[in-house]
């Protein structure tokens, strides 16, 4: 049977905005050799892959085009945009995602969808040998979090201006690099690289929030935040942080429904 596929740009103030997302609502768990298969069709920084469970929650997974990854925020929340659009979720309902990193939820907030995720503070860390060569510039300091690196900048345009070697970052021993600096607008800027994943430079990154919000949010000394990230095509973030957990609110757009027959 054919299955329903749509790709949908979330963190979005519009189509063609924030960072696309590949989202396939399957009837039941599918075969992870099949999905990365689908996964490098799409050719996006990640494709989801929803299927219902007999609790009435969901099963959630999420591929790059070359790997399985353990937290993603932008395809998450283009998955319950997919959800509610389609009718398979009431647009009431929070949708309880079961993932690899445990229970993740999404709901309506206003004209917002806000995600529950872990948050992952990071910590100082010497800089991984190359990165300021990697980079094109030295950060003023360097951190990790559970999944990456986190360069701070002393000012936004910085971050804007990065024109990164993209093939000496892959050879970082993390699943990415955040760059981040205060911003002018918005409390906080970053961009993310995460070549040895797959993905040159994600557009706006979920995930790496779960980092840069408690960073900033202790910077700050407040616990709701405005970011940017600043990719090519952008995307704007509204940070919560309560707790050990980040709440994510952004916008989402579908821009393509089909079906994939293979």
């Amino acid at each position: 049977m054919p299955t329903p596929l749509l790709q949908v740009d979330a963190f979005a103030s519009g189509p063609f905005r924030g960072n696309p997302a590949a989202v396939c609502l399957l009837d039941a768990p599918a075969d992870a050799a099949w999905m990365q298969q689908v996964a490098g069709e799409m050719n996006l920084a990640e494709t989801a892959f929803v299927s219902p469970r007999a609790d009435g929650d969901l099963d959630l997974r999420w591929f790059t085009p070359l790997v399985e990854v353990d937290l993603c925020g932008h395809a998450t929340l283009a998955s319950a945009h997919a959800l509610w659009e389609t009718g398979r979720l009431a647009t009431s309902a929070v949708a309880r995602f079961h993932t690899r990193s445990g229970l993740l939820t999404a709901e309506r907030a206003g004209d917002l969808v806000e995600l529950d995720f872990p948050a992952t503070p990071p910590v100082p860390a010497p800089p991984p040998d190359g990165l300021a060569v990697a980079l094109g510039a030295t950060p003023v300091a360097t951190f990790r979090s559970r999944f990456d690196v986190v360069a701070e900048f002393a000012d936004e345009a910085t971050v804007r201006r990065l024109a990164p070697d993209i093939g000496a970052l892959a050879r970082v021993q993390a699943r990415g690099v955040i760059v981040t600096a205060p911003g002018r607008e918005f409390d906080c800027v970053s961009r993310f690289f995460a070549p040895a994943v797959g993905v040159p430079e994600d557009p706006v990154t979920g995930s790496a929030h779960c980092a840069l919000a408690p960073f900033w949010a202790a910077r700050l000394g407040r616990g709701e935040l405005r970011a940017w990230q600043a990719s090519p095509r952008g995307g704007e973030l509204r940070l919560r942080v309560v707790g050990d957990r980040v709440r994510l609110g952004g916008r989402a757009v579908t821009v393509l429904r089909g079906e994939l027959l293979a």
